[in-house]
């Protein structure tokens, strides 16, 4: 007897260690991926091999494990790990802008983490218990559940999709695959390849599988993107930069010296496009001087000159929207310019206050609320022969609400343009981060985009995601460059565009469906 328990004692310990282990891998592995999205920072040209070993790591520290309680316990730690490290700019707004205690909002990053991994720990959860023991066969399983988790974190409780896997493949040859699959495409054939070779039991194995993603890897890159997409003539753009601190940008100290920047900037930028960051403008108009949009509207009132400019819009009994106004010699005949696009996707507790979190609301000093949300299809602005789409802030992480506006062929626009202000989480990788976002937007669309910010990142991105112009971060400057727009359709626009995310949902549940009528391997 005394054997037996000193031999359950010692078998328990030996477990206990291996779980540690195991858990301080997948932790590290998943803070170590989230440097993948902002390569550039860090002087490297790209490092999605970093997403691709941190997930290798989790397929094999799950296919390691009995039950499914510990896959779930790993799944949680991993995606708590990744969303935290991907995110912990979030603590700046809060505590540094906020006024919110350090601890409290170091507490709050990790809560919110810890929420959105649930979905990762019930695939892995899932996996374990549906594992069939054949590679192959359990490499899909574990892609598509992969998808499924990162579907339901994009999609539900109004989505938070930042820093999904496949944003870490936009300089790899797996970026072909985004005019067909889109980011959560790539994501998830990269999850199937990492898990071939997690899941391995052997060193040869193991080297099959890792010779079966180097083959797919190079037959993607063979084939290379193709173009769905036609050049619809060049436009001359100006991208301002006001580089406003933002403990500054609402004060009524500071106001007069942003609305004469701004002011002086539109009307001096000469012939061509001129875009100005969200809330550019920081009063609503009611509350700006006459002269202002007086003097804005004489200078657009011109052939070959246009603007897009960030300002609120509204009133008290109407209620506010965070907004896009355009200026050009067909929009300025009334009060207001005629073109206004009012932003859709609101940041929740930034915008809009989720139901029974005002209490949280309350204990910080930021300038939030309850804002209208605009249609999810608005009319681009007509200007210089192009189509302009105005997005704001980071509506461009949702591609499928950007493919919506693809749909009808006359109506789609040329050039996508992101308005954003992300001096709130500044100085920290969040500016990169957006940045490779909105490449990847542009990589599935096929369409440039204009990027013109408060604090970075002020750049142009051609219909490939490649960076043809940038202003450096945290200055203030004017980015002067040409785009091209594009007119056309790529396969992730035409059905993204009609039905969302929804067919990944099918596809992936079919797949499981599919995989779960297969025997186990004894």
């Amino acid at each position: 007897m005394r054997r037996r328990l000193i031999g359950a004692s010692t078998e328990g310990a030996g477990l206990r260690h291996v779980l540690t282990g195991q858990s301080l891998l997948v932790v590290g592995a998943a803070c170590a991926q989230v440097l993948a999205y902002s390569p550039r920072a860090l002087g490297l040209q790209s490092a999605w091999w970093l997403q691709a070993l941190a997930a290798t790591v989790l397929a094999r520290s799950v296919g390691r494990v009995a039950t499914w309680r510990r896959g779930a316990w790993l799944g949680w730690l991993y995606g708590t790990a990744w969303f935290a490290a991907a995110t912990a700019w979030l603590f700046i707004s809060m505590h540094r802008y906020g006024g919110l205690p350090a601890g409290l909002a170091a507490l709050a990053v990790l809560a919110l983490s810890a929420f959105m991994a649930l979905g990762l720990a019930a695939a892995m959860a899932l996996f374990v218990a549906w594992r069939r023991g054949r590679i192959v066969v359990d490499a899909l399983l574990f892609g598509a559940l992969w998808l499924l988790a990162e579907w339901a974190r994009g999609v539900l409780l109004t989505g938070f999709p930042w820093a999904a896997a496949g944003y870490a493949y936009v300089d790899s040859p797996l970026a072909a695959l985004a005019p067909w699959g889109g980011v959560y495409g790539i994501g998830a054939v990269a999850a199937c390849l990492a898990a071939g070779v997690g899941l391995a039991r052997t060193v040869p194995m193991a080297g099959a599988a890792l010779l079966v993603g180097g083959s797919v890897f190079g037959g993607v890159s063979l084939l290379g993107a193709r173009d769905f997409t036609a050049g619809a003539g060049e436009m001359q753009v100006i991208l301002l930069q006001g580089n406003v601190p933002q403990n500054e940008k609402f004060l009524p100290s500071n106001l007069l010296s942003q609305l004469t920047w701004y002011g002086q900037a539109l009307e001096a930028a000469g012939d061509g496009l001129v875009v100005a960051p969200e809330t550019a403008i920081p009063l609503l108009p009611s509350m700006t001087p006459a002269s202002y949009w007086d003097n804005l509207r004489a200078a657009f009132d011109r052939p070959g000159r246009a603007a897009l400019v960030g300002v609120p819009l509204g009133t008290e009994r109407q209620g506010y929207t965070n907004s896009v106004v355009g200026l050009s010699a067909q929009t300025t005949g009334g009060a207001l310019p005629s073109y206004q696009y009012s932003k859709h996707h609101l940041v929740p507790f930034g915008e809009f206050v989720p139901t029974g979190f005002h209490w949280f609301v309350r204990m910080m000093n930021i300038p939030l609320g309850d804002f209208n949300r605009g249609d999810l299809d608005q009319p681009s602005f007509a200007a210089l022969g192009q189509r302009i789409a105005p997005n704001i802030c980071y509506e461009d992480v949702f591609g499928e609400e950007l493919a919506a506006r693809m749909v009808d062929a006359d109506r789609a626009p040329t050039v996508l343009a992101n308005l954003s202000n992300i001096g709130w989480f500044t100085p920290s990788l969040a500016v990169e981060q957006h940045l490779q976002m909105s490449r990847m937007r542009t990589l599935e669309l096929q369409r440039p985009m204009i990027r013109a910010t408060n604090t970075g990142a002020t750049v142009v991105i051609d219909h490939r995601g490649r960076v043809t112009a940038s202003l450096a971060p945290y200055e203030q400057g004017v980015l002067r460059a040409s785009v091209e727009g594009r007119a056309g359709t790529t396969p992730f626009a035409w059905w993204a565009g009609r039905w969302g995310l929804w067919p990944l949902l099918c596809l992936a549940l079919a797949a499981i469906a599919a995989i779960r009528r297969l025997p186990r391997s004894p």
